[in-house]
């Protein structure tokens, strides 16, 4: 049996991991930090998960950390670089869900994320958390930086294109709407409920901290020099994802050929779905699942591919993907504890 540490169990994606994990058949949750909430058992706060987790919140100098095997950063950025040396001298794995261990580039970290990287001679060892792309580094890990929730649906919408060299990788475009729950589980009052419901608007279209990370990734796929224009949005709907991203063909290609890059690639992917041709995916269809829906269209047959891609922005662009990630650091079924049925209406 894993024994799991989570750091930040009051959050959103705090408490995604905890519901998966509490029904994940090799794995079992012993200590959960939060120095507010010292004492307080987790099903107080969560009712969820009341006969499913029996542990209570206890401080970080309380929870024995080091006695896990693996521990979880579901915290604001810079909490994990902070903790994760003393973790992993005592052979424990990291699991890492912002942002410190997904930029190699310190420099450009602390251009996006305003502080200084703390323990930049680990980076070279971390791991980028994306399975379908990464997965043989996965595996050998002992720290993982989880990918960011839109940078997971640009990634996996582009990698085929770009593997293939049928698309010019120099002018791509993003068009990415997120849940509130995307912003975490905070008192701010554009998250209000009268502020945020009936209401849709852009923000960090001058840049976005996920550019740079989603740009450093995509380089690895293509020889060319990666342009991308991504625009993010808040939705009023407490989770999901929904990216639509265009790029102009360079090849002649039909549409069954672009279709069977997208089938060829993820085959044999349990929590990628390539839809029919010409689909369109809803976001309710992944909703509390680790699920991630693509469908691909090519308006007036013309040389643009629009790729259309929906997840659940707290499972695949967050807990669930940590978890899948953790199942591959230890050499179990990648699928375990994460094979929901999507939650429909």
């Amino acid at each position: 049996m894993i024994k799991v540490g989570i750091v930040g169990g009051t959050g959103y994606t705090g408490v995604e991991l905890l519901r998966l994990l509490s029904m994940h058949p090799q794995a079992r949750v012993q200590a959960v930090t939060s120095r507010k909430e010292d004492g307080m058992p987790v099903a107080d706060m969560y009712p969820s998960l009341r006969g499913h987790v029996d542990v209570a919140f206890s401080s970080p100098e309380k929870a024995a950390l080091t006695d896990c095997d693996v521990v979880f950063f579901a915290t604001p950025h810079g909490v994990a670089m902070a903790q994760a040396p003393e973790l992993l001298a005592a052979g424990v794995k990291v699991i890492d869900l912002a942002a410190d261990f997904r930029l190699q580039d310190t420099a450009v970290f602390e251009k996006w994320y305003k502080m200084p990287h703390s323990c930049p001679e680990l980076l070279k060892e971390a791991a980028y958390g994306l399975p379908e792309l990464n997965r043989a580094q996965i595996r050998k890990a002992r720290l993982v930086g989880n990918p960011g929730c839109y940078p997971t649906t640009m990634q996996l919408g582009l990698a085929p294109l770009l593997r293939a060299g049928v698309v010019d990788a120099t002018r791509l475009i993003a068009d990415c709407k997120s849940g509130v729950s995307g912003a975490g589980r905070k008192a701010e009052i554009s998250m209000l409920f009268s502020e945020a419901s009936d209401n849709f608007k852009a923000y960090g279209i001058s840049g976005h901290r996920h550019l740079p990370e989603t740009v450093e990734q995509l380089t690895k796929l293509t020889a060319e020099k990666v342009g991308l224009l991504f625009s993010p949005h808040l939705v009023p709907m407490i989770r999901g994802m929904h990216s639509t991203i265009y790029a102009r063909l360079t090849s002649e290609i039909d549409n069954a050929s672009l279709q069977a890059l997208f089938e060829d690639a993820y085959r044999d992917e349990p929590f990628v779905d390539v839809m029919p041709f010409g689909s369109h995916p809803e976001t309710r269809s992944t909703r509390a699942s680790n699920m991630l829906r693509i469908a691909l269209h090519r308006p007036e047959d013309g040389d643009t591919v629009v790729v259309l891609v929906v997840q659940d922005n707290l499972v695949k662009g967050a807990a669930g993907q940590a978890v899948q990630c953790m199942n591959l650091m230890f050499g179990i079924q990648e699928t375990a504890g994460l094979m929901h049925v999507p939650v429909m209406p």
